[in-house]
């Protein structure tokens, strides 16, 4: 994460590291992720490469979640009109879609947090 470039996929609401208080953006944005429980624990708020590990986490379980539920929505909602059903899928696929750019995210966060940097690719 050189000077000004940052990695596709970087989160909009985070301030890239080269700023001084990136890590507080990335905290909060961290937060925002994970279930609102969370913010309770202070080890999360002290130590930001934990509450990383846990935002990772949180995500993954969202995607893996989220990949089940559309295996199992035509099954699940079969009494249900298909035009409903159909909807459902749809609203599945687009939260999927953003869970796993929220995942690519949180690694690039996380890599960051660990000190290692970006150079863009010419």
């Amino acid at each position: 994460m050189n000077s000004g470039a940052l990695p596709p996929g970087w989160p909009v609401d985070v301030p890239p590291p080269q700023h001084p208080d990136w890590q507080r953006g990335a905290v909060a944005w961290l937060f925002d992720l994970c279930p609102a429980d969370f913010r309770n624990h202070d080890v999360l708020r002290r130590h930001p490469r934990v509450l990383g590990r846990f935002a990772a986490a949180s995500v993954e379980g969202s995607v893996a979640a989220i990949e089940q539920a559309i295996r199992t929505a035509r099954v699940d909602l079969s009494d249900l009109p298909a035009d409903v059903v159909e909807a459902a899928l749809a609203a599945l696929d687009r939260e999927l879609q953003r869970q796993r750019a929220a995942r690519r995210a949180v690694d690039l966060v996380e890599r960051a947090m660990r000190g290692e940097t970006w150079a863009p690719r010419l």
